[in-house]
């Protein structure tokens, strides 16, 4: 979950994509990046998967709770991909960058720990029936 949480903070300062935008056609196109502060959603689903992973930390005596959170989160990670998507349709042209993985990857890490935190809890009901 830690490494979900420091992926979700670097995606506030590393591009997800980098490409010409049509703002203005009196100035013509520009360069910009998509990062998760560029769209006012993004910023808000961004903000709001790392705070939870951060607070599901430290859920861990609470182990049905943190796994429904974690699955939460999950879903609100995939969503926050989908927005990507849709924000980088808005560039003229350009090209995803390296960084971009690290929004990938959020999900990936979040479910491995959902499958940690279930593997834990069958292990403790395990235990709790032997005494």
């Amino acid at each position: 979950m830690l490494c979900a949480a420091i992926c979700g903070a670097l995606t506030f300062k590393l591009p997800f994509f980098s490409g010409t935008l049509q703002t203005d056609p009196a100035k013509g196109p520009s360069l910009q990046e998509l990062t998760a502060v560029s769209k006012s959603l993004l910023l808000i689903i961004g903000v709001v998967i790392t705070l939870g992973i951060l607070i599901n930390i430290f859920n861990y005596k609470k182990r049905r709770q943190q796994l429904l959170l974690t699955i939460v989160l999950v879903l609100l990670s995939l969503l926050n991909i989908v927005l990507y998507w849709f924000a980088h349709t808005k560039f003229i042209d350009g090209t995803f960058s390296l960084s971009a993985l690290l929004a990938l990857a959020i999900p990936v890490f979040l479910i491995l720990a959902a499958r940690g935190i279930s593997k834990d809890e069958r292990l403790i009901k395990s235990a709790d029936r032997l005494r």
